[in-house]
């Protein structure tokens, strides 16, 4: 593996680890509308029901400006005439955010896909190989046409 390609690799796990550390919760305009819930007992205030959750910190503007050059466009490059290799590259790059651990390991994603782990390996390399052709295809297509463009959708 090229390094061009395990830079490609690092990328697109930031990405996922940002899209996992996205907040899934936010202000909704039906909020202002509504009353809002009141405690009615002291058991209610101090239970151990509403224990907070553990997350990881907010992303970045940076983290979020690399998610959105990455998703979907890189994973894109991969023709559908490949899904196989675009899911396998797609459930790689989710890394949970806190831990840094892979959401899907090899072996599990070699059942999740009715495959030998090996054949998923094999099949996501490929699959960053394509994204490796494809970001430099359009790199040399910017420089040819003049624009000087660098690797951005």
């Amino acid at each position: 593996m090229t390094a061009s390609e395990e830079y490609i690799i690092a990328r697109l796990e930031r990405a996922g680890k940002t899209l996992l550390a996205m907040p899934d919760k936010g202000y909704k305009p039906g909020l202002a509308q509504r009353q809002h819930e009141i405690v009615r007992s002291i058991w209610d205030a101090f239970s151990w029901t509403n224990a907070p959750v553990l997350r990881a910190p907010a992303p970045t503007m940076e983290d979020i400006r690399v998610m959105d050059e990455v998703l979907p466009d890189w994973v894109l490059l991969i023709p559908e005439s490949k899904v196989e290799v675009r899911r396998i590259v797609q459930c790689r790059l989710m890394v949970h955010p806190l831990s840094g651990v892979h959401m899907y390991p090899w072996r599990r994603l070699g059942e999740v896909m009715h495959m030998d782990y090996k054949g998923v390996q094999r099949r996501h390399a490929q699959g960053i190989k394509i994204i490796y052709e494809g970001l430099l295809k359009r790199l040399t297509n910017g420089y040819e046409n003049g624009s000087g463009a660098e690797m951005r959708h």
